[in-house]
């Protein structure tokens, strides 16, 4: 399996911004759908955005539209999460996970692989 390593996170305020990374072994964010999610305490893990194998399509959670931005770097095997205007109702630990094309990119149960986690942490 894939060995995801996330970073970045961290404390802010609301209106910050912070970028998260994901580290991955070589060649694997070109063969996988890379995604993101989040879980906050006394919740279920949440969808927040994932990018294509090809890196063609990108999609995300209404929630956090137009603030957050997936990208990813093939040749570093990187992908990150840009994410603006941050809100205390983002406070969770972010997940970085892979899984194969073509299985749904908003399903938890579509990824095989994650790391173990960022917290970030937003204070109004």
């Amino acid at each position: 399996q894939a060995q995801l390593v996330e970073s970045g996170g961290g404390m802010v305020q609301a209106g910050d911004s912070l970028r998260l990374s994901c580290a991955a072994p070589p060649r694997t964010t070109g063969w996988y759908t890379m995604a993101w999610f989040r879980q906050a305490p006394g919740k279920e893990r949440e969808f927040v955005a994932a990018i294509s194998q090809a890196g063609s399509r990108a999609y995300n959670n209404d929630s956090v539209k137009g603030r957050f931005t997936i990208s990813k770097d093939n040749a570093k095997s990187m992908v990150y999460l840009q994410m603006n205007s941050l809100q205390p109702e983002d406070t969770a630990v972010y997940y970085c996970a892979a899984a194969r094309p073509g299985d749904p990119a908003r399903v938890v149960s579509s990824y095989a692989n994650w790391g173990q986690g960022t917290q970030v942490t937003v204070s109004s």
